[in-house]
């Protein structure tokens, strides 16, 4: 029996072989805990004997992981920040339009395009992609945010990526921002995208990145192990390996990402502090703006240090 399945409830549990090669000889790797919301259990990562890929093993099962994402989950975000609402929805939006500017690079939007987002959440980045450039937008979530008011004007569905009824080669731009670390299946999804992005479209891909330096720093509280909701750990030569696999050609590789890797630093420090009693989001909004205004000249070249985050840039060959 593994660890997790000791400290963990069992029947919530399943074993499962290396996304990547399919191997059962994983070696423990680090424990983590839920330290966002502080729901109990302790969850094993391990690494693979063949590949080395790293990944959450046991996993919870699909069928329960769904009571880990509730409606304060960050991306889900329904929360009221009192007065601090508006500070936080400009947060929120200066994340899309980061998100835009390193999409904006690698691919030229209008209103001919079809652009699909994978892990939409709310869907205000698809929103602004529609308002600025008039574009189709399409959004899967793995929970029903339909009725979020971002989403309207968005064809949304509600379910596994890969079991979506999409059509072939029909989008210019795929994104998946902060998704794949959390998929069941991520060679299928990839493959998937690959699927229905048409000749010479691309797809962009940000994930936390495993060998960094804020793991380095935080280890088992590091916020890029989130577990149970992450299931792989992605350094950059796994990263890579899977795009390539999926049958896309590298486009470019940045060691950054839009989410700011100062939410990596602010939450891993708090970890550190909580030891797995969750986060108070309402709290800790505080701390959080105040500390970001102090080290900002530091992160004005996270870009170089390789912090928190990884994103590829891929295309389906024409």
């Amino acid at each position: 029996m593994s660890l997790a399945l000791a400290v963990a409830p069992a029947p919530f549990l399943e074993e499962v072989p290396c996304y990547g090669c399919g191997d059962r000889s994983g070696r423990p790797f680090i424990e983590a805990q839920d330290d966002l919301t502080g729901k109990p259990g302790t969850f094993q990562f391990v690494s693979c004997g063949v590949c080395g890929l790293t990944y959450q093993n046991p996993r919870v099962s699909l069928e329960h992981v769904k009571d880990f994402y509730d409606d304060e989950y960050i991306a889900h975000r329904k929360m009221n920040w009192g007065v601090l609402n508006k500070a936080f929805d400009r947060a929120m939006n200066q994340l899309d339009e980061s998100k835009d500017r390193l999409v904006s690079r690698y691919a030229a939007l209008d209103r001919t395009s079809e652009v699909l987002d994978v892990g939409c959440g709310v869907g205000t980045f698809l929103r602004r992609l529609r308002e600025r450039y008039g574009a189709a937008a399409t959004g899967i979530d793995f929970k029903n945010l339909a009725p979020y008011p971002a989403l309207q004007g968005t064809e949304f569905h509600c379910g596994l990526f890969y079991e979506a009824p999409l059509a072939d080669r029909r989008f210019d731009l795929v994104t998946m921002w902060h998704f794949l670390e959390h998929d069941y299946d991520p060679l299928r999804s990839l493959r998937t995208a690959h699927r229905v992005l048409k000749n010479g479209g691309n797809a962009v891909i940000e994930v936390p990145r495993l060998d960094s330096a804020t793991f380095r720093l935080f280890r088992h509280r590091w916020p890029g192990l989130q577990a149970p909701q992450h299931t792989v750990l992605y350094d950059r030569e796994h990263l890579l390996d899977f795009v390539e696999r999926a049958g896309f050609e590298v486009v470019d590789y940045l060691p950054y990402g839009a989410f700011p890797a100062y939410f990596y630093l602010f939450t891993g420090a708090a970890f550190m502090v909580l030891k797995g009693r969750g986060l108070n989001l309402k709290r800790a909004i505080y701390p959080y703006f105040v500390g970001k205004v102090l080290t900002a000249p530091i992160f004005a070249f996270e870009k170089r240090l390789n912090l928190a985050m990884q994103t590829v840039i891929c295309r389906r060959p024409r």
